[in-house]
């Protein structure tokens, strides 16, 4: 009696233990900066930027940033911006204008568009989305058709760059996304 006791029990044990979901862990992600865009983005690949040089039509665009980190203007050419913020793009922009080509330059760094975000898994369509501020993971399965049949409702992983590299984590649907963003939405197990 003992023994099917025992064995109902770790039956039932282990159908409950694959019900749970394992624990958010956010701290290395969080540790990437501020949870939203904020004063800390930076520009990266895919990005793209109103660049606004005033009394100079001929130099105002748009500039979509390439895998490099450069965009390429009239006159100066690539320009390095990878990392930096709109605001020291503003400056290194304006320094390259005035080094011989417009006197007194007044350049203003706008994001035009996000780089997009990408979600796989078991979602409905999976693949690449323009980034919409404000976004949480919950938004980003809604702008991916919604849960797969088989999907983890309530946390996803999410990975994105960090300063040494990649960084993943555990996340809950309400986690903020941030452009550039991978999120992979798992199977549960029953």
């Amino acid at each position: 009696m003992n023994r099917r006791a025992l064995l109902l029990t770790l039956a039932t044990s282990l159908a409950l233990g694959g019900c749970l979901r394992p624990d958010f862990r956010t701290a290395d992600l969080d540790a990437t900066g501020t949870g939203s865009i904020g004063t800390r983005y930076t520009l990266s690949a895919g990005d793209k930027l109103r660049v606004i040089v005033f009394g100079q039509d001929n130099l105002s665009n748009i500039y979509a940033v390439d895998g490099a980190g450069r965009i390429a203007m009239p006159l100066i050419g690539a320009v390095a911006i990878g990392g930096q913020s709109t605001a020291q793009a503003t400056r290194t922009i304006e320094a390259r204008l005035a080094a011989g080509y417009v006197r007194e330059p007044h350049v203003t760094v706008e994001i035009d568009t996000y780089r997009p975000f990408y979600i796989l898994g078991e979602v409905t369509t999976s693949g690449q989305y323009a980034y919409v501020n404000g976004m949480t993971v919950e938004s980003a399965v809604a702008i991916a058709a919604g849960f797969g049949p088989r999907a983890a409702r309530d946390y996803a992983v999410l990975t994105r760059d960090g300063p040494g590299g990649l960084v993943s984590g555990i996340v809950p649907m309400t986690y903020p996304v941030r452009p550039g963003d991978t999120i992979v939405v798992k199977e549960r197990f029953f």
